[in-house]
């Protein structure tokens, strides 16, 4: 895992990717840079302009849930996000999110509150500064942990030319 230290931002249970970014977006540019400004712009038109680099997305449970498409990966990446925490993910956004380089962590969400900041120093536990609590994420594989530390799965092909560890 990856030293983290951000700002915790709260978007709730049952994210959608349509919700994350609309999927007529995509026709207008495929550009991180550009899609950052369309960050959840239907749920609240002000959130991707509040957006601080290093800030994590909190989630509750099915974050990413929809459609497959991979700009909604891309776009949370192009506003700087590095992670997401959560009780849970679809499976598609999960492995669009290894495949992309954003860290997916599933852990216990409750207790995370908007603006808290969230501290890991790579070892896998996070500490939550405001109220001390330290979050356990479910470990991920090794495979997974590399493709990440590579910064995804077309880096880390070309980097090995193989699934090796």
């Amino acid at each position: 895992m990856t030293a983290l230290r951000g700002r915790a931002r709260l978007v709730g249970d049952d994210v959608n990717t349509d919700s994350i970014i609309s999927s007529t977006r995509k026709r207008e540019s495929l550009d991180p840079a550009v899609l950052r400004q369309f960050l959840f712009e239907h749920v609240d038109p002000t959130f991707a302009a509040s957006v601080q680099p290093g800030d994590i997305l909190v989630a509750g449970k099915n974050f990413g849930c929809g459609s497959a498409m991979e700009v909604a990966v891309t776009t949370v990446l192009g506003a700087g996000i590095p992670a997401v925490l959560a009780r849970s993910f679809s499976r598609t956004y999960y492995r669009n999110a290894i495949n992309n380089g954003l860290l997916p962590l599933v852990c216990d969400t409750g207790g995370i509150r908007e603006g808290d900041i969230l501290i890991s120093d790579g070892t896998g536990a996070i500490r939550n500064e405001r109220s001390g609590e330290t979050l356990s994420p479910e470990p991920l594989p090794p495979i997974m942990l590399a493709i990440l530390r590579a910064g995804g799965l077309v880096p880390y092909m070309r980097q090995n030319g193989d699934f090796k560890l």
